[in-house]
C-alpha cells in the first residue's frame, strides 16, 4: 500500500505541471469568434498584468499549495519528514480545491450572462483529478500511519 501511495504521489510531481498547461476552458466573446483556451498558467498571466493581489492568491492556492503538499507528503513516505506534519500538509493541500470553486464559477457566470460562451476543456478535468488524487493520498497516508504501517 505505502509503494503505490508512493507512486500515486510522486506522480502528481509531474501531474501537476502538466495540468497547469493544459487547457481549463475555451472561451470567447461571442460564438461566432473562435474561442480562446485558457491554462492555469495563461489565466495567472493574465491577472499579473490587472491585478497583481489576486494574481498572488491564485498562484498560491494553484501552484505552491498542491506542490508543496506533494513534496510535503514524499518526505513523509520517505522518513525525510516527521508524521506529525501531515495535518498541515493536508490542510494545505485543500486550499488547491479554492481554484477548482473558482473556475466553476467563472463558468457559471460567464454561461448565465449569455454574452460569452465558455466550454470547460480537459485540463480541467486533469487539475481537479490531480488535487482529488492529493487528498486522497494524504487521508491514506494517515490512516497507514494510525496502523503503525510508516514510523511516527
Amino acid at each position: 500500500m505505502l509503494t503505490a501511495l508512493r507512486v500515486l504521489n510522486l506522480s502528481l510531481l509531474v501531474l501537476f505541471p502538466l495540468a497547469w498547461f493544459a487547457p481549463l476552458m475555451r472561451a470567447g466573446l461571442l460564438p461566432l469568434f473562435g474561442l480562446s483556451e485558457i491554462s492555469v498558467i495563461s489565466g495567472l498571466q493574465s491577472l499579473w498584468e490587472s491585478d497583481v493581489a489576486l494574481a498572488l492568491l491564485v498562484t498560491a492556492f494553484a501552484l505552491f499549495a498542491p506542490y508543496f503538499k506533494t513534496i510535503g507528503l514524499a518526505l513523509v513516505h520517505f522518513n525525510l519528514l516527521k508524521a506529525a506534519t501531515l495535518p498541515v500538509l493536508s490542510y494545505i493541500g485543500k486550499l488547491a480545491m479554492a481554484d477548482v470553486f473558482l473556475i466553476a464559477l467563472y463558468v457559471v457566470v460567464v454561461k448565465g450572462i449569455g454574452i460569452g460562451k465558455v466550454e470547460t476543456a480537459w485540463g480541467l478535468w486533469l487539475f481537479t483529478g490531480c488535487i482529488l488524487a492529493s487528498i486522497l493520498v494524504s487521508t491514506l497516508t494517515a490512516r497507514l500511519i494510525k496502523q503503525g504501517n510508516l514510523p511516527d
